[in-house]
């Protein structure tokens, strides 16, 4: 591995910045100061080395949780400071190689990374059999005894309940070894798409770029509809080259889900997954179910769409086209004050601790060649603060991708300085609550400062697509991946081609195709390859669920409804105290119904129906 300094990580970064922007010092504050978590590399290792020395120490526990009430509190302290400290060294690594993908240093630091975590996995393995032979009887005698076990009720009562799928020591840590190769897929998948894929030439207004992911981005959003077409051509036949392969990998992912699950004795993948924080089998019934029964509102507004688009025959690569065309700029000092006048809802220690944050270099805000796409979070450092990468393009559309990541910062920041780090760990059932509200919130600053129709239309149409893009396309990769766990749990191949033929049954079913709403060209239906969500093991359906409940937590906090700022201040301040189905239902919305999903659809119509009223006024 190459010596680097984490506190010459800024200049590193800044001087493989491109041309977006000078790498200069006046820039620096646009980029992640990860030195925060490590002043160097040296100290990154010598954590390392802690906690190789610390989990020789754990294993003097084996065998001894169950001789007495301080024992146990011992070695849990013990193994939680180890997780404590193993995920500030994953957080350091991940974020440096999400910052340059290329680097062979940061996939280096990355691997030994997992590699500690795979040994932790192994070394801690007998600590839930333990666990589960000394009985609730004991356990709760050892609560009454030891106090400062408190912290640690949940996952203890957790490690119980889910004794049925639970190993004994030898076939535990047996599991801790195989974990040094789940999540292989995903990485061989993100290195090819970051760094290998061979992104073909496109020629846009007289200049020639590579059509790389955020390239696509901005072109599937083209005022030309020839260009946006041109676009959708080009970019998914790159993906459709690579099908098998891509193909492949996913599968892979698929197989390793279900030797998991047999391994622990559950009946399928969902079930496995789903148990992992408790959540019961009907909230993702009730979506997939609402979501099919609401694909009426999906068709109105693709008709209105193609409407407000001047076209006659609604195609896929027109789903992105900016409904109102508009010239505004969003510049990041402008985003970020919206940003921070939003969410004053939430309380003005709230909207403090976020500035600190954004002056304080918490963000990663600029695309540049090498930097991981999209956008996300990162809350695992725990003492230290979240990170937020962002791909920051001066649109409206970045102003509510960096509202929403800043949410999911906010949810850690508050959880982190509420809870222990044992319960500091939320699901992400809560988590894309956090973020969407702060979406929610934005839409409405931004309507009630609109200064004209024209800006209004470019607002409600940033919400239908966010809707759209939350709600109803969530839904869809969500049965996709149902759909796919299940042939994949039957023990039935799939190759890429079945991917994509799957798949393009359930897009061509949403976007109405046999109800002439519109039409899905063969070639698109490889779009499966191009999320990376499906290796998450079903992450994706949740932020379907969370924008349904955090639409209701919006409304209620605008409306000044007594108690609603409290339970939702509570429920971003849980972490993993409780499960997550319970933290939400305790806030009052209950996801297992069709209810927070209609509230959806309500919503998009009446969006549909102010949009509709002021395009009437123009006639």
């Amino acid at each position: 591995m190459k010596k680097i300094l984490a506190a010459a990580l800024p200049a590193l970064l800044a001087a493989t910045i491109g041309n977006s922007f000078a790498a200069d010092e006046a820039r620096l504050r646009d980029t992640w100061n990860l030195a925060d978590i490590y002043a160097s590399e040296a100290a990154w290792n010598d954590d390392v080395a802690r906690i190789e020395k610390d989990l020789a120490t754990l294993g003097k526990c084996r065998g001894k949780l169950a001789s007495s009430a301080k024992k146990l509190r011992e070695c849990l302290d013990l193994e939680y400071s180890i997780l404590e400290r193993s995920s500030k060294v994953s957080t350091f690594a991940s974020e440096s190689q999400s910052g340059d993908s290329a680097n062979p240093a940061f996939q280096s630091m990355n691997a030994k990374a997992g590699n500690v975590g795979s040994k932790i996995s192994e070394e801690t393995a007998f600590v839930a059999p333990e666990i589960i032979a000394m009985g609730k009887a004991k356990l709760d005698g050892f609560f009454r005894q030891e106090p400062k076990l408190a912290v640690y009720r949940h996952i203890v009562d957790d490690t119980l309940r889910s004794a049925p799928h639970t190993l004994d020591a030898k076939g535990e840590k047996l599991m801790g070894i195989f974990s040094l190769t789940q999540g292989d897929a995903y990485n061989a998948y993100e290195i090819f798409v970051s760094s290998d894929m061979p992104w073909p030439s496109f020629e846009s207004g007289g200049r020639q770029e590579k059509l790389d992911q955020p390239v696509y981005e901005k072109e599937r959003e083209a005022a030309d509809r020839a260009e946006r077409k041109k676009a959708f051509d080009t970019f998914f036949g790159t993906w459709k080259q690579f099908e098998s392969t891509l193909g492949t990998l996913l599968y892979n992912d698929l197989k390793e889900n279900l030797v998991v699950a047999r391994a622990r004795h559950y009946p399928d993948s969902m079930t496995a997954a789903l148990d992992a924080n408790n959540l019961p089998r009907s909230v993702y019934d009730a979506l997939i179910k609402s979501a099919n029964a609401n694909l009426p509102t999906l068709h109105r507004y693709f008709r209105l769409r193609a409407k407000m688009l001047g076209v006659t025959d609604m195609r896929y690569y027109d789903i992105y086209a900016p409904l109102v065309k508009s010239d505004r700029k969003f510049p990041l000092d402008e985003g970020i004050s919206m940003m921070l006048a939003a969410v004053k809802p939430l309380g003005e220690d709230y909207v403090e601790a976020m500035k600190k944050g954004v002056d304080s270099r918490w963000m990663d805000v600029y695309p540049r060649p090498h930097k991981q796409s999209g956008a996300h979070m990162a809350g695992s450092a725990y003492d230290v603060h979240p990170y937020v990468l962002q791909n920051y393009v001066d649109n409206y559309d970045s102003v509510s991708g960096m509202t929403h990541e800043w949410g999911h910062a906010m949810h850690s920041y508050y959880t982190n300085k509420t809870q222990a780090f044992a319960n500091s760990n939320y699901a992400t059932f809560v988590a894309e609550i956090a973020s969407t509200l702060n979406e929610n919130l934005l839409l409405e600053y931004a309507l009630k400062n609109a200064k004209d129709d024209d800006e209004r239309l470019l607002y409600l149409g940033s919400a239908l697509e966010n809707l759209r893009g939350t709600f109803f396309r969530q839904a869809m990769f969500g049965e996709f991946e149902q759909k796919i766990h299940e042939v994949a749990d039957r023990g039935e191949p799939l190759t890429g081609a079945d991917f994509t033929r799957i798949y393009g049954e359930i897009l061509r079913r949403y976007h109405g195709e046999a109800q002439g709403v519109m039409k899905i060209d063969d070639l698109y239906c490889v779009e499966w390859a191009y999320i990376p969500h499906f290796y998450y093991d079903f992450y994706v359906f949740q932020y379907a669920t969370s924008i349904s409940a955090s639409a209701l937590f919006a409304d209620r906090i605008l409306k000044g409804e007594p108690g609603a700022l409290e339970k939702y201040r509570r429920l971003i301040s849980a972490g993993a105290s409780n499960y997550p189905y319970e933290l939400v239902k305790a806030a009052g919305i209950d996801m297992a119904t069709s209810a927070p999903y209609d509230a959806v659809a309500a919503r998009m119509n009446r969006i549909m129906d102010e949009i509709e009223a002021i395009l009437a006024r123009r006639k």
